[in-house]
């Protein structure tokens, strides 16, 4: 089987969340989703799709357990600023707005798609070319 590029498997991944969000049904007069539920799996995979590309760049996965948004945090900061930045906005509105709390606000949302794509648009500028 061939290993997937990770960049690619992360955008394939926003591709996924983009499906999914279409499921909850957007109401144009609240400005807003109906169903939550679709917002959290959307956010969920939106996270997971960062963290592929993060992966990527950052080797943070590297040891025992699971690394905290701490262990990325600092890794990007000695990285790139701006993938820092990107991570620190698409963290809190990706993973914990969205896909923790289910918020059905179309800006959040799209906030949530907007940061997710500049993480894994930066981490191809800084991803190793082989």
């Amino acid at each position: 089987m061939e290993k997937q590029n990770p960049i690619e498997e992360a955008r394939r991944y926003v591709a996924n969340a983009e499906e999914v969000i279409q499921k909850a049904l957007y109401d144009p007069e609240t400005k807003s989703y109906k169903d939550s539920k679709y917002i959290k799996t959307a956010g969920d995979i939106l996270w997971k799709g960062c963290l592929i590309a993060l992966d990527a760049v950052l080797g943070v996965r590297k040891g025992k357990g699971r690394p905290s948004i701490q262990k990325y945090r600092e890794a990007a900061s000695k990285r790139d600023n701006k993938l820092l930045q990107f991570l620190n906005i698409g963290y809190d509105t990706a993973h914990l707005v969205m896909g923790y709390d289910g918020n059905k606000g179309k800006k959040v949302c799209d906030a949530g798609f907007e940061y997710a794509n500049a993480i894994i648009d930066r981490c191809a500028l800084l991803a190793p070319t082989t």
